[in-house]
């Protein structure tokens, strides 16, 4: 079962991560019984809090502004709306990918057709050319990719992308883009795993 709030620290911020399917309800009482797990993070300096996860209306922003700094003196910023679409690139912390919250889909994806997930994505079938495949993290197809992918789409470069038949010009994983040319020579070689390679500047194939 996925936490209510997640608390990690970064170098320059501390991140508070609102599961997205939790009831603003639980989240207020999650975040009062976590108050001292945050408190304990502090000792000297003022490291900021990122709060993200989550879609917030400007009441509740308010609200958990005001539990926060109740306890602590700190500034305090939120993930915008647009920022929490998938196409807004912003590295808030690379989660354990093992971890990611799962959307299954079953059935092939025709052109035109799109599926989006915050956490990883399963399709079972393939993804035609001309649909679209936009997960934060994860991308497992037990089928043919023929159309666009992009995983880690949050900023996750541990994030991978799986399929029985990699087989499309390009590839995303976090905002690294992957040009795949075919040649003549290559027409037999299955690629079918994507992954971002350990200086987290390119994408490698298997």
């Amino acid at each position: 079962m996925a936490q209510i709030i997640e608390i990690k620290l970064q170098t320059n911020e501390i991140i508070i991560k609102l599961n997205e399917q939790s009831a603003y309800e639980e989240i207020i009482k999650s975040l009062s019984l976590k108050l001292q797990e945050l408190k304990n993070l502090y000792k000297e300096d003022k490291t900021p809090i990122y709060v993200t996860g989550k879609v917030l209306k400007n009441k509740e922003i308010e609200e958990i502004k005001k539990v926060i700094q109740s306890q602590i003196d700190v500034e305090i910023k939120f993930e915008s709306s647009k920022e929490l679409g998938l196409h807004g690139i912003r590295k808030t912390y690379n989660q354990d990918v093992g971890k990611s919250n799962t959307l299954y889909h079953r059935g092939s994806l025709r052109s035109g057709q799109k599926i989006e997930n915050e956490g990883s994505i399963v399709i079972i079938g393939d993804v035609n050319s001309g649909a679209e495949v936009i997960a934060g993290d994860n991308i497992v197809i037990l089928g043919r990719l023929m159309g666009l992918a992009h995983a880690g789409a949050k900023g996750n470069k541990k994030a991978i992308i799986a399929a029985q038949k990699i087989d499309v010009p390009q590839i995303r994983i976090s905002n690294i883009v992957k040009q795949i040319e075919k040649r003549e020579d290559e027409e037999n070689i299955l690629y079918t795993y994507a992954t971002v390679n350990k200086e987290g500047n390119k994408i490698e194939l298997e």
